[in-house]
C-alpha cells in the first residue's frame, strides 16, 4: 500500500498561550519555556527515525519549533503558509472572554463552533478545513512513502484529527492539543488520513540529558480535560 507517515506538531509555547490570548495570524515567537520544550522535542524525533522532510507554518512560533527539529535531524525546514493557524480577525490579541463581552453574538456562534462563522476579516472552520485538507494531502503526495514532519497550530491540528476519526467540524473536542506533543497519522492517495497515535508528551516530562523516550500513545477518544489551541 502507498502511504506518507506524518508526524504533527503543535509549536511550542507562547506568552500568549499562557494568557490565552487568541494569536491567529499574530506574529508571535516562542517564550523560553516553549524554548525547551523544542529542544526537548527535537532531541526526541532525531533519536527515532529518518525525517524525509519537514514543513512548516511560517509564523515565528512555528518556524523556531521546526527550525530545533531540523537542526537535530540535519533536514533544512520549508516554509509553508497554508500551514498558518486559522485567521481570527479582529479577535486576534483579545481573550475569549474579551471578545464575547464586545461581541457577544459572534461570540456565541464561535462557541457552538458554526462552521461558516468567522470574526470581521477572519476565516471560517469551514473554510480552515479546506485550506489545511489541501495543503496536507499534497505535501503527503509529494512524499509517498517517506516520513514528513508537519509543524504547525492548535486549531489546524484540530482540523486534521478531526480529517483522520471522521468527526464533524462542529463535534466537542474531547482531544488534547498539547504544545510540542508528538501526534502520528497516516495518508494514503484512496484512504485520506487515519490516527496512529496521539498527544505523546513523553519527551516533555524527561530531564534534558535522558534521551530514552517513550513510544506514542494509543489512539483514544478520551473525556478529560480540553487544552487551549491558539484558537
Amino acid at each position: 500500500m502507498q502511504l506518507t507517515h506524518i508526524t504533527a506538531i503543535r509549536h511550542g509555547e507562547t506568552e500568549w498561550n499562557t494568557q490565552r490570548r487568541v494569536q491567529g495570524h499574530t506574529d508571535i515567537g516562542l517564550s523560553d519555556a516553549g524554548r525547551e520544550q523544542a529542544a526537548r522535542l527535537a532531541r526526541a524525533l532525531a533519536g527515532r527515525e529518518r525525517i524525509a522532510a519537514i514543513y512548516s507554518s511560517d509564523l515565528a512560533r512555528a518556524f523556531e519549533t521546526a527550525a530545533a527539529i531540523g537542526a537535530a535531524a540535519s533536514v533544512t525546514v520549508q516554509a509553508e503558509p497554508g500551514l498558518r493557524e486559522r485567521n481570527f480577525g479582529r479577535a486576534e490579541g483579545l481573550t475569549f472572554d474579551d471578545f464575547s463581552r464586545r461581541w457577544p453574538e459572534d461570540a456565541e456562534r464561535w462557541r457552538k463552533r458554526d462552521p461558516h462563522w468567522s470574526s470581521d476579516g477572519g476565516e471560517s472552520l469551514q473554510q480552515l478545513w479546506e485550506r489545511i485538507t489541501g495543503v496536507v494531502y499534497r505535501l503527503a503526495a509529494q512524499n509517498m512513502g517517506q516520513h514528513i514532519v508537519v509543524v504547525t497550530h492548535g486549531g489546524v491540528l484540530d482540523v486534521l484529527y478531526r480529517a483522520a476519526t471522521g468527526l464533524g467540524l462542529q463535534d466537542a473536542r474531547t482531544w488534547q492539543l498539547g504544545n510540542c506533543a508528538i501526534n502520528r497519522l497516516l495518508w494514503t492517495p484512496d484512504g485520506g488520513l487515519s490516527l496512529i497515535g496521539w498527544a505523546d508528551e513523553g519527551h516533555l516530562e524527561q530531564h534534558p540529558a535522558d534521551d530514552r523516550f517513550p513510544d506514542p500513545l494509543p489512539v483514544h477518544h478520551g473525556t478529560g480535560g480540553l487544552a487551549a489551541a491558539d484558537e
